[in-house]
């Protein structure tokens, strides 16, 4: 059923998913960027290995939904009710609710532990992002709005930089 219901839905995820993969490439690019010669490199070789991981499975899980919309397509709806269907379908959700959750909860682990090391960033961040990589590492199957929790991280992160950096800050002439 979740396929006849989300059809256009997971269409749209994964034609957007490589701008979103592009996006996330950027933002780890400027987190690194940003530590400069602080940067730790085994923490930091965790960091990336980490992010690339996750993005990598993002990109997985958005290929098996697409193939699962295309390939009822062609069949003609037959796939629902197959065998091919719940294999596509628990596929899709272990890669990205068990390992790219996962892999985003050692993402934020590592920076969150450079940060630390560093004092690049606020204690009360390094503090929500230890608890929300505990939560993710941890309980990742638990519920779907988990998943949630590392765009919404990368959102504030995003933001405190763009603080930083003054994006933030009015221009005036006076």
């Amino acid at each position: 059923a979740w396929l006849d219901t989300g059809n256009d839905k997971i269409g749209l995820a994964s034609e957007l998913m490589p701008f979103a993969g592009i996006s996330f490439l950027w933002f780890i690019g400027v987190v690194r960027d940003g530590m400069g010669r602080l940067e730790d490199r085994f923490f930091s070789t965790v960091f990336l290995g980490s992010g690339l991981l996750f993005l990598a499975m993002m990109f997985a899980s958005a290929a098996v939904g697409a193939g699962l919309v295309e390939s009822r397509h062609y069949a003609g709806g037959a796939i629902t009710d197959s065998s091919v269907g719940v294999f596509g379908q628990m596929l899709l959700l272990k890669l990205s609710k068990t390992y790219a959750l996962r892999m985003a909860g050692v993402f934020m682990m590592s920076l969150a532990t450079i940060w630390l090391r560093t004092g690049l960033m606020p204690r009360w961040l390094v503090i929500i992002s230890y608890v929300a990589a505990l939560t993710l590492t941890i309980g990742g199957d638990a519920s779907m709005w988990l998943t949630l929790a590392f765009p919404a991280w990368v959102l504030v992160v995003s933001v405190l930089l763009l603080v930083r950096a003054g994006v933030f800050e009015s221009h005036r002439d006076d």
